[in-house]
C-alpha cells in the first residue's frame, strides 16, 4: 500500500446502553484541504442531482462549481430526485468539475421525482447495509473494475432493518427507521458526544466491534462523528441486545490487523487513490488517499449479524 497509515491510538470508551464507541487518536495531521459534502451543498458550491432525465439507480452526477475538493463519505445518504442513495464508496470531487459518483439505492419503491437535486440526509448508513455495500464494491472492482455494489443485497438490509425497527414506509426507504426512532437517536446522540481531538472511531455493539472509520485530521472527525454514529444507532436499536462491556483488546486487535493488510490498489473516482483489503475472517476494508497521505479509511467486521 503506497499510503501511509498512521499509529493509532485508542481512547477509553464512551458508552450507552449497548453501543461502546472508542476515539481513535493519530499524531499526524494531513494538509489535504476539502469542504465536505454538506458544507459545499449548503454553500451552493456543489449540485448533486441523477446523470439525466431519465436517471440511472447506480450513478449520480456531481458538479463542483468551487475551488477546492470536495469529500463525500462511503455510507453517507443522499435524499431527493427520484430514489434515496448512499455513497459505495468515499470520494474526492475535483475542483471545477462534473463527476459521477457510484451509489446505491435504499428507497426501492420510488423512481419518480421528488425534487430536481439532492441533498444531505444528516444520517449514515447502518453498518450491516453499509457491510452490504462495501464487501459488494470490492468484488465488482475485482470482477469488472467498477465501484457497482449488488443492489438486491443492499434492498434486503434496508428491508430488514425497517422490519427490525418497527417502520413503515410506502417506498421501503432506510429513512423510515430514522425517523420511527428520532427521540432514542438523539439519546444516543446526547450521551456519545465527540471526544475532542479523536481523527476516528471504532464501535462496538455488545462484545462484538463493528467496525472503525479514521480520518486525516480531527476537525473533519468532529464535523461527521454525530452523522456515523447514527448508523450505529441505528444498528444498536435494531439489535435489542443487552448492555455488555466492550473489550479494548478487540478494537486494538482489528486495527492492527487492518494496518498490516496486503491493500490492493482500486481504480479511483475523482482525486486521490483508493485501496481495498480484504481478510480471511470477512472483513472489509477501504482507503481513500491523497499524495500518500490517507483521507479516509475504514473497515467493518466480517459476518455482520442479522438484528436479533
Amino acid at each position: 500500500m503506497a499510503v501511509a497509515f498512521p499509529q493509532i491510538r485508542v481512547g477509553e470508551p464512551l458508552r450507552y446502553k449497548a453501543l461502546s464507541v472508542f476515539p481513535l487518536f493519530t499524531q499526524t495531521k494531513s494538509a489535504v484541504e476539502y469542504a465536505l459534502a454538506d458544507e459545499a451543498l449548503r454553500d451552493q458550491l456543489i449540485t448533486v442531482h441523477e446523470i439525466s432525465e431519465g436517471g440511472s439507480v447506480p450513478e449520480l452526477m456531481v458538479e463542483n462549481k468551487g475551488d477546492m475538493r470536495v469529500l463525500f463519505i462511503e455510507g453517507e445518504e443522499l435524499v431527493g430526485a427520484k430514489q434515496n442513495r448512499i455513497l459505495n464508496t468515499s470520494i474526492l470531487v475535483p475542483a471545477k468539475s462534473k463527476t459521477k459518483i457510484p451509489v446505491s439505492c435504499v428507497e426501492r419503491g420510488r423512481w419518480r421525482y421528488h425534487s430536481p437535486m439532492f441533498a444531505l440526509s444528516g444520517s449514515h448508513s447502518p453498518s450491516s447495509v453499509r457491510y452490504a455495500v462495501k464487501s459488494s464494491v470490492t468484488r465488482s472492482l475485482k470482477a469488472h473494475d467498477a465501484h457497482y455494489s449488488d443492489q438486491r443485497e443492499v434492498w434486503a438490509g434496508v428491508s430488514e432493518m425497517n422490519s427490525y425497527c418497527d417502520a413503515s414506509s410506502e417506498t421501503d426507504a432506510m429513512s423510515a427507521a430514522f425517523e420511527a426512532h428520532k427521540q432514542a437517536l438523539d439519546e444516543f446522540r446526547e450521551h456519545l458526544k465527540y471526544v475532542e481531538g479523536a481523527a476516528g472511531l471504532a464501535v462496538v455493539i455488545g462484545k462484538r466491534v463493528v467496525g472503525c472509520d479514521l480520518f486525516d485530521k480531527p476537525s473533519t472527525c468532529r464535523k461527521v462523528w454525530d452523522r456515523l454514529l447514527s448508523g450505529v444507532s441505528l444498528e444498536t436499536i435494531a439489535r435489542k441486545e443487552g448492555d455488555e462491556p466492550a473489550n479494548v483488546a478487540d478494537v486494538d486487535r482489528l486495527i492492527e490487523t487492518t494496518s498490516r493488510a496486503d491493500w490492493q490498489a482500486a481504480a479511483p473516482i475523482g482525486d486521490g487513490e483508493e485501496y481495498r483489503a480484504e481478510f480471511a475472517n470477512g472483513d472489509q476494508a477501504s482507503a481513500l488517499a491523497f499524495h500518500d497521505a490517507l483521507v479516509h479509511g475504514s473497515v467493518l467486521a466480517g459476518a455482520q449479524p442479522r438484528p436479533a
